[in-house]
């Protein structure tokens, strides 16, 4: 098995199905397992994103550096690109969206988490921190997650703010997957998928891949 091809999202052979999400075929125990523990404790989890691949990445970081998709700041206003140098510009767009070759979406060991059943008919998923925060329709699920997800094996790569990432509280990993392939999403690698292939700002994330590697790629909070 290719390690650095399914690290960077360039292969889907380590995948399988789950409830119509496609996610690393050696984390479905563990998350059958946490989705039962969660119905019991009554909450509907349930999976709004899963793996994720290069394309799919390429095509998010392209639509943001071109201007054709928003990107906003940690307090939710939209940033006007075209003040930005490009590396601004990457610095911005890597609060919220991952460097494609460098997402932990792309291992299918990470997945975006909810409750179907906290949420009213009229309303919609948003995957905004509110809604996992005090007064939030997910907020009782949010400390739910705090206090059990590292008994199935996952914890919160992005639970607070460290300067890199803006905090996911939806995000979970499962931690013996996401730590296999976390070596295997080296700058090299991540370099070298890059170079292979169609994305804005290229020149400018290889010169500055080894700073951006350091505050947004490997920057994650991980459990005591």
């Amino acid at each position: 098995m290719d390690y650095s091809q399914i690290a960077c999202g360039l292969v889907e052979s380590h995948l399988t199905d789950w409830h119509g999400k496609s996610v690393h075929r050696d984390i479905v125990n563990d998350l059958s397992e946490l989705t039962q523990a969660a119905k019991q404790a009554g909450f509907d989890l349930r999976v709004a994103s899963g793996h994720r691949n290069f394309e799919r990445q390429a095509a998010i970081w392209n639509g943001k550096f071109a201007g054709q998709r928003p990107v906003f700041d940690l307090q939710g206003r939209k940033i006007t690109l075209t003040k930005l140098s490009e590396f601004e510009k990457c610095q911005a767009i890597m609060l919220f969206s991952a460097l494609p070759g460098a997402s932990r979406h792309h291992f299918g060991s990470d997945l975006d988490v909810y409750a179907k059943n906290c949420l009213e008919p009229t309303q919609s998923l948003q995957l905004e921190p509110w809604e996992y925060d005090a007064g939030g329709p997910f907020a009782e699920f949010n400390l739910w997650l705090d206090e059990h997800i590292l008994e199935y094996g996952f914890f919160r790569p992005y639970a607070c703010f460290q300067g890199g990432v803006a905090r996911e509280p939806w995000h979970i990993s499962h931690l013996s997957v996401a730590s296999l392939l976390e070596q295997y999403q080296s700058i090299d690698n991540i370099a070298a998928t890059l170079t292979a292939h169609d994305v804005l700002g290229k020149q400018c994330i290889l010169h500055h891949l080894p700073e951006l590697y350091r505050q947004y790629i490997c920057n994650i909070t991980r459990p005591a």
